[in-house]
């Protein structure tokens, strides 16, 4: 007897869509890594736009599907930690900066670290756990003004220079602070937000995601420029293009609800591993043409 297996879905796994972001985000490095070059075309950049909001959107899905979210984050944390701890030796410590001065600020993991959080006190809340709802949206999101009435006491201190280094390695490390984040920060969080708010609805997260996209990454840079001498509306094509990502609903659309098979852990291992990786052979390259 025959058994019929269910036809899979059209569209676009979890796994396809980080495939995806993967090969997008490696451009975007390239160019990132390599611009000093001048051999590096922008449009890898322009291209790369797109992998943030895939992954993000990507980590909804993720989240929203695992068995076990407190390793799910466990997972993110350490990885976040660690690269933070790196970033704060090379700004703070000068360790491992390239000569030219250029050091990685890629720092997407500490995005999720405050996220994460966020989403399940989202799930209390619609569970009407009240108190730990509150607390888990809230903290993570007050951090920053935290942070600073803790900087400010600490400064009117005899040991201010010990106290404000404990708290800098505690942003860049096991507490992100969203404020100081480069690589996405507090418009990449209010859209990770949105996008788990309208999760299972997707033409209205897809709306909210073009949106807020555009809010952020087109009028309001627009605006600041608009006040600039000699502004042409090119700049928004060459300059302020972080609102490229916005064509990264595409991918959205076709996503089929689907985990797929595979790449479960490559983004863990990939992410942090290309980045040194091209950053040790963007200094090979300084070196050598210097």
């Amino acid at each position: 007897m025959s058994v019929s297996l269910p036809a899979p879905r059209r569209g676009l796994s979890e796994t396809a869509l980080k495939g995806i972001a993967l090969a997008l985000m490696v451009l975007d490095h390239i160019q990132y890594f390599f611009s000093f070059t001048g051999a590096i075309p922008l449009w890898f950049s322009m291209l790369g736009r797109l992998s943030a909001p895939l992954f993000l959107f990507c980590t909804v899905e993720g989240f929203a599907h695992t068995h076990d979210r407190k390793r799910y984050f466990r997972r993110i944390w350490m990885i976040s930690a660690a690269m933070g701890l790196v970033q704060f030796l090379m700004m703070y410590a000068k360790i491992g900066v390239r000569p030219d001065g250029f050091f990685p600020m890629n720092a997407i993991f500490m995005n999720f670290v405050i996220l994460i959080p966020v989403w399940q006190g989202i799930d209390w809340l619609r569970q009407r756990q009240w108190g730990r709802g509150l607390a888990a949206v809230l903290l993570p999101l007050l951090w920053p003004f935290l942070f600073l009435l803790l900087y400010a006491a600490a400064n009117a201190t005899p040991a201010a220079w010990l106290l404000d280094s404990i708290l800098a390695v505690l942003v860049y490390t096991v507490l992100p602070c969203w404020s100081l984040i480069v690589d996405g920060g507090g418009f990449y969080i209010v859209i990770g937000i949105a996008l788990y708010l309208l999760r299972g609805r997707r033409r209205w997260q897809v709306a909210a995601f073009v949106l807020l996209t555009m809010l952020f990454d087109f009028v309001f840079p627009l605006v600041q420029l608009l006040g600039t001498e000699d502004f042409s509306m090119s700049w928004m094509f060459t300059l302020a293009y972080e609102w490229l990502s916005v064509f990264a609903v595409f991918f959205m659309l076709l996503y089929n609800g689907q985990r797929g098979r595979g790449l479960k852990r490559l983004f863990y291992i990939f992410y942090p591993a290309h980045v040194y990786l091209l950053y040790a052979l963007s200094w090979v390259v300084l070196l050598v043409t210097a």
